[in-house]
């Protein structure tokens, strides 16, 4: 689902399997913006976001997830995400993703 909103935003879309391959992969690629999940095994997504941010301050994050909760908003925020985007509403990802483009 993810793949067929954000295709015709990009050229390319890797995934990972865990914050430690994002991590991993941010620092080979340098991607123009990461759509990080939370809840995952090895390195969870708002630890992989802190990470990722230490290499690249200026890293386009945004925390897709099913989680709607006011604290895990705030740790992705103070992590360095740039956005929060719930899997029910996965069409708000295409604002965010273009004004990622525009800024670049």
């Amino acid at each position: 689902m993810i793949k067929s909103i954000v295709g015709p935003l990009t050229d390319d879309v890797s995934e990972c399997a865990d914050g430690t391959g994002a991590l991993a992969a941010y620092t080979l690629s340098h991607p123009d913006f990461v759509l990080m999940g939370i809840d995952m095994e090895q390195m969870a997504g708002i630890t992989a976001t802190r990470e990722i941010r230490a290499v690249d301050p200026a890293a386009g994050i945004i925390m897709i997830t099913n989680y709607d909760l006011a604290d895990l908003r705030e740790a992705g925020r103070h992590a360095g995400a740039s956005g929060y985007v719930l899997k029910e509403n996965l069409l708000d990802l295409v604002p965010l993703l273009r004004a990622f483009a525009a800024e670049s």
